[in-house]
């Protein structure tokens, strides 16, 4: 049996956001989809996830001075 990647401690939350977020996402930083990093729907964090090209994916990290840190990916194809 394979393991689930996102179920390894060093592998941060990946969560796919829905369209409402995204569009409170892009304009309170005043961006588009285009400014956003990227992250291959091939991604192993992806696999269980059903993400498809153009979804913005949240990743919430651990942070030593932060506590949690929020970044975004949009997803894209190779």
């Amino acid at each position: 049996m394979a393991m689930d990647v996102r179920d390894h401690r060093a592998v941060p939350e990946h969560r796919k956001m829905d369209e409402e977020e995204v569009e409170d996402l892009l304009e309170k930083f005043d961006a588009g989809k285009d400014d956003l990093p990227k992250i291959e729907r091939t991604d192993a964090a992806l696999k269980q996830m059903d993400a498809e090209e153009g979804d913005v994916i949240e990743i919430v990290r651990d942070s030593p001075t932060a506590g949690k840190t929020n970044y975004y990916r949009v997803v894209v194809d190779k």
